[in-house]
């Protein structure tokens, strides 16, 4: 197993008591952000180093919110970004970020594979401030080496890691019912995705990966275990997140980033709210009532969104459609060493306690 080597506002966020400072810290604190169907999760260790995976479009709204949720969370440089994959939605921040505050290392899977034009300058962009930082190129098996915490990645440029994780291993008898889709060549299949662990705390996160991809994860047999929080792939948009990996790994908890108008597709939605053992839907965003969308690759062939396809109000952070509201409220998370963690809506002060593991 490869270590990395360790090198050497507009928009209000609100910090609930539960979520300490750096001085003192004693759990892993998790801040979802709105991005408004991009991705940005801020990840804070005891130790105070903190990962930043993905960091939103590239606008100053989303650079605001990231540097006002590290703000709150007594963050003053971002220590890893782990960037998922090179689309714009999930970098695209970066520019506007590094000059709000430093970024030390950039995790990501390498080269651009798209050849379009706005694919490059975005990339570029991206380029220019990661070449300030140091440039690590993630492997499957490697590590994050992010102070008194576990990161894992264990899918990275398509290929997966080759042997399970601790807990994992075990034939997956869902992958019977599995079906394959059309191979998709764009960077989404070529996300690098993580399972973070502090004690017996577990979190996945996919990125955008892709449904064949996943694959590689969940069958023939279940690589990873079982996992706690699962930040669902692709916004909950179909094309990722099949019933032979959500059900296999038995979140007890998902996070589900998406838009008013992004995410949250009907099929995805259900397969994640039926998984089993699970205790808790949360999402970014209300998802709005629409029609399938034609767009390639979000493979929707039914009505998303509206009262019956959301999860409970208290559970879902912005209920707002227009992208620029303000405050973009975000979900927070603070897991402790013995699997135990709280999940809290900063919109409302909703929170839920879910016990450490029997």
């Amino acid at each position: 197993m490869r270590v990395m080597a360790v090198l050497g506002s507009v928009s209000a966020v609100v910090a609930l008591s539960g979520l300490g400072l750096s001085q003192g810290r004693q759990t892993l604190d998790v801040h979802f952000i709105d991005v408004e169907g991009g991705q940005s999760t801020l990840v804070v260790a005891p130790s105070g180093e903190s990962m930043l995976i993905d960091a939103g479009f590239p606008v100053a709204r989303d650079a605001d919110r990231i540097a006002s949720a590290a703000a709150a969370a007594g963050v003053k440089q971002i220590d890893y970004f782990v960037n998922t994959h090179l689309h714009a939605d999930h970098f695209g921040a970066i520019p506007e970020l590094a000059k709000r505050m430093p970024i030390r290392n950039f995790v990501d899977h390498g080269s651009l594979v798209e050849t379009g034009d706005r694919s490059i300058a975005a990339f570029n962009a991206y380029a220019a401030a990661r070449d300030k930082g140091r440039h690590i190129v993630a492997k499957p098996g490697d590590k994050v080496p992010l102070k008194g915490v576990d990161v894992q990645v264990v899918i990275a440029g398509g290929e997966a890691i080759a042997k399970p994780l601790e807990g994992g291993g075990a034939a997956n008898p869902l992958c019977r019912d599995w079906v394959a889709q059309e191979d998709d060549p764009t960077e989404d299949a070529r996300s690098v995705g993580t399972v973070t662990r502090f004690g017996l705390f577990r979190m996945l996160d996919l990125g955008d990966l892709t449904w064949n991809k996943e694959h590689l994860l969940a069958c023939p047999n279940n690589m990873l275990g079982t996992i706690d929080v699962y930040v669902t792939t692709r916004h909950g948009i179909n094309g990722a997140g099949s019933a032979s990996l959500v059900h296999a790994i038995r979140p007890r908890v998902a996070i589900m980033n998406n838009a008013a108008r992004k995410g949250a597709s009907r099929e995805a939605w259900t397969t994640v709210k039926t998984s089993p053992g699970l205790e808790g839907l949360w999402q970014l965003h209300y998802s709005v009532k629409r029609p399938p969308s034609p767009a390639p690759g979000l493979h929707e062939t039914a009505e998303s969104g509206g009262p019956d396809l959301n999860t409970s109000e208290p559970m879902i952070a912005n209920v707002e459609e227009p992208e620029a509201h303000t405050p973009a409220y975000s979900i927070q998370l603070s897991a402790r060493q013995d699997g135990s963690f709280v999940v809290t809506n900063t919109r409302n002060g909703f929170r839920k306690e879910y016990a450490a593991p029997r």
